[in-house]
């Protein structure tokens, strides 16, 4: 077992290696051109900055049982296809019975925002208390990939 990370503008990098190191776990950071990376524990990945080609770099060399951590509900999706485990850097997981409302929810919302013409905010700013949470449900999902 791995751990996968689309890093492109991760905020909680730090938090997969902290969890990882615990559990003697891998991490393959994925970036494009654009947000190189260091490292001292992971392996950094960059692929050519083109639309999506993190996505697809990373859903072609993670496995059955890995742990692919992504805000992308696309690579969260394609990611469960194979058999691998997905969080998002909320703490929530993704799984066969959430995704597909997941995927419908971002097509609506994405429909409604084009549609208007108000600016929608962003999200908040991240907090240490969601990188507790993150960590705690990431240490979770490590420990039920280990028992298998």
């Amino acid at each position: 077992m791995q751990i996968f990370v689309d890093a492109d503008a991760c905020p909680v990098v730090h938090v997969v290696e902290k969890a990882a190191k615990k559990y003697g776990v891998a991490v393959k950071l994925l970036c494009d051109t654009n947000h190189i990376l260091n490292s001292e524990y992971s392996e950094i990945i960059v692929v050519g900055a083109g639309a999506d080609a993190v996505d697809y770099k990373l859903i072609s060399i993670c496995k059955k049982g890995d742990i692919v951590v992504s805000q992308d509900y696309g690579v969260a999706a394609m990611a469960l296809g194979k058999g691998a485990y997905a969080i998002h850097q909320s703490g929530k997981w993704y799984t066969n019975d959430n995704i597909d409302r997941m995927l419908m929810e971002r097509h609506l919302n994405k429909k409604a925002r084009r549609s208007s013409k108000c600016r929608i905010k962003g999200p908040r700013k991240r907090t240490e208390e969601d990188n507790d949470i993150f960590e705690e449900s990431l240490e979770k999902m490590i420990r039920k990939a280990m028992e298998l």
